[in-house]
């Protein structure tokens, strides 16, 4: 095996890895837990104005 293979299959392997990365990020399954994370920087001020 030389480096342009050893390069090439490395290069393959972050390739995967974002994909898998990009899909899980906007699976449909993971939407409530981001938007809960979305609104999480808003949390003190509700609880602001309860009080």
């Amino acid at each position: 095996m030389d480096i342009g293979t050893l390069r090439g299959i490395g290069t393959l392997i972050v390739l995967l890895a974002f994909i898998g990365l990009f899909a899980w990020a906007f699976s449909g399954k993971r939407k409530a837990g981001f938007d809960e994370a979305a609104r999480l920087p808003f949390a003190d001020e509700e609880q602001e104005r309860d009080l």
